[in-house]
């Protein structure tokens, strides 16, 4: 059983995670995020905690960032575009039980500190920005660190608020150059 409530989007994800752990679920809806579900959202995070768990998509994305600017301390969870895509549909209820529970095992929790910990010297040393394959680099690491894909921006932005340290970021690097090499 995962102490913290999960949030997702809608009925069929609900059935997914469901399917993957033994949890308590919320579903936003989509977009119509009123009020209401926001006061169970921060009601839920207040007695056990909240995991964000949302489509590997733009209406995902926008999802969590309204979350996030109204609940305070949340966790995120990702699943990456691949795991989550079926018949040309994107979103958590594709994912296989595996990639939910390993999602929500990675989930990160927003620093309250700004950290510089990584800048886009970072992003461009490690081909991560900048390249004709960095998208593809960015979400196999996003992967592996348990942050999602996201653009450079973005990305940089996760690397700092979610606690990744240098040691974590250089391991899950070198995974992903001996994957691709191998690959």
């Amino acid at each position: 059983m995962i102490k913290e409530v999960i949030v997702v989007e809608g009925r069929d994800d609900i059935t997914a995670v469901k399917n993957a752990v033994e949890a308590e679920v919320i579903a936003v809806g989509g977009f119509g995020i009123n009020k209401k579900v926001i006061d169970k959202i921060k009601e839920a995070q207040k007695r056990q905690g909240v995991i964000v768990l949302t489509d590997p998509d733009f209406a995902g994305e926008k999802i969590r960032k309204i979350i996030s600017k109204r609940v305070e301390g949340i966790k995120h969870a990702y699943i990456s575009k691949v795991d989550g895509i079926k018949d040309g549909d994107i979103g958590v209820e594709n994912a296989s039980p595996e990639v939910i529970r390993r999602a929500l095992a990675q989930a990160k929790c927003e620093q309250k500190e700004k950290r510089q910990e990584f800048t886009i010297e970072d992003m461009l040393y490690f081909k991560l920005s900048g390249y004709n394959n960095s998208k593809d680099r960015r979400d196999k690491l996003g992967k592996e660190l348990g942050i999602g894909y996201g653009n450079a921006n973005q990305f940089l932005s996760r690397l700092n608020n979610y606690g990744i340290s240098k040691e974590e970021f250089i391991k899950a690097m070198e995974k992903v150059d001996k994957e691709s090499n191998n690959g």
